[in-house]
């Protein structure tokens, strides 16, 4: 299902970033960076909370906004029952609204915000979304206590917290449209090898969105994936143009753009994460469309849609990608 939108603009975005990503490629773009995991905090769940707080409070100072000023917040992280978002809103008294489509969240906080400012139900509206790397890792695999070695197709789950606020009032960057993806089964059940299991969901958003808007490949400056790190962006290019018959030749995975992989030992194939698209899309893509380096993008963020539970029960983990279009407005 695709969605165009006609008055929805990008009015600011911020970023704040961990550890790891503070000394990797993009470090310059982000607002804010921190020194170590648990950030003056007593436990990395309230220290992903924080990440949260910070990231939306230096967009307000950017906008010289207040809570008030804002119509919606909306929210997700990979918290179970997204509970970095909750405790972090329950200190804004704002109206809240709580997503959750793993690494896929950021669009589709994107779609939803979209949708209601396209249809003038409100004026501005503020999505933010986050990932912790220990957090992340207690939860769905196993405590990085454990000591368990990585497979070279694992992906490394980006720290920091993103935000960006949407608005109907005119500005330099537009969102054009959107595209909420399928459930699709790949029938993999490797916790450790998500890159693959999202690469097809990615190949099959991307086609049902250009057929949709009557666009192609060449029409975009770059076609961003979330998080397939290294070994699921070349599965989703080799599928691409065996399926469709053309080439993804300006694909680019901001799991990859994210970290030094050559040289981080830690992040293996690349990164993952809600945040992982984010990072890269709030900041450094998004710096280039403010300087017209790039006029149009297509952002598709992949999530393996994973439980545990599941997995222990023999199920495959499914897997999703949705996508919005920016481009500088005219």
């Amino acid at each position: 299902m695709t969605i165009d939108f006609k008055n929805v603009y990008v009015k600011n975005t911020a970023t704040v970033a961990g550890p790891i990503e503070k000394r990797n490629p993009l470090k310059n773009y982000f607002d804010k960076t921190y020194n170590d995991y648990y950030m003056d905090k007593t436990s990395v769940e309230y220290s992903e909370t924080k990440m949260q707080k910070d990231v939306i409070d230096i967009l307000l100072k950017k906008e010289n906004l207040t809570k008030d000023n804002i119509d919606l917040f909306i929210g997700g992280d990979l918290h179970n029952q997204i509970a970095a978002s909750t405790y972090t809103f329950d200190d804004y008294n704002a109206s809240f609204l709580g997503l959750y489509t793993a690494c896929a969240t950021s669009a589709e906080e994107l779609i939803v915000a979209s949708s209601f400012l396209d249809s003038k139900k409100a004026n501005n509206i503020l999505c933010t979304t986050s990932s912790h790397n220990l957090v992340s890792e207690k939860q769905f695999r196993n405590p990085i206590e454990y000591g368990a070695l990585k497979p070279s197709t694992s992906t490394f789950t980006a720290t920091g917290a993103a935000t960006i606020l949407l608005t109907n009032q005119k500005t330099n960057i537009k969102l054009t449209s959107g595209t909420i993806g399928r459930i699709f089964n790949p029938d993999i059940s490797d916790p450790n090898n998500m890159g693959s299991i999202m690469a097809l969901a990615a190949a099959e958003t991307i086609y049902e969105h250009l057929k949709s808007t009557n666009t192609k490949i060449s029409d975009y400056d770059a076609i961003l994936t979330g998080d397939l790190g290294v070994t699921g962006s070349n599965i989703l290019k080799d599928y691409y143009n065996e399926k469709y018959n053309e080439k993804l030749s300006n694909h680019k995975d901001c799991g990859v753009l994210l970290y030094d992989i050559k040289n981080e030992t830690e992040v293996t194939n690349g990164g993952s994460g809600p945040v992982c698209s984010a990072l890269v899309i709030y900041s450094y893509i998004y710096n280039k469309l403010i300087k017209k380096e790039y006029k149009k993008v297509l952002l598709v963020a992949t999530g393996a849609l994973f439980n545990p539970t599941f997995v222990y029960q023999k199920n495959p983990i499914l897997s999703i990608a949705n996508a919005v279009s920016l481009e500088v407005a005219s």
